[in-house]
């Protein structure tokens, strides 16, 4: 069962590692230091934007317009912070 906990943890350090990139992409792509019409930068910024718009979109519909801002992101970093104390905090079920 340690296995499932790590595995878990795994999966949580991922998405936060996502989730973290596609924000600085964002940032980068808002200040024109990234262009979208380079194929890898393009071909990154869309994959990301494909694997996280199933995490954003339920929050960006819960969430009022905040005009420009968007702070799906940010509930989804704190939801996976939330995630990782419940799991350790019970790390003895998995024991």
């Amino acid at each position: 069962m340690q296995s499932l906990f790590q595995i878990l943890m795994l999966i949580l350090d991922i998405v936060w590692f996502f989730v973290v990139a596609h924000v600085i992409m964002s940032w980068l792509i808002s200040f024109q230091v990234l262009n979208v019409r380079q194929q890898l930068v393009g071909q990154i910024w869309y994959g990301l934007n494909r694997i996280l718009e199933p995490l954003y979109g339920p929050i960006r519909r819960i969430l009022p317009p905040m005009s420009g801002l968007d702070l799906a992101p940010l509930v989804v970093l704190v939801g996976i912070f939330a995630l990782r104390i419940i799991l350790q905090n019970n790390v003895a079920f998995f024991l």
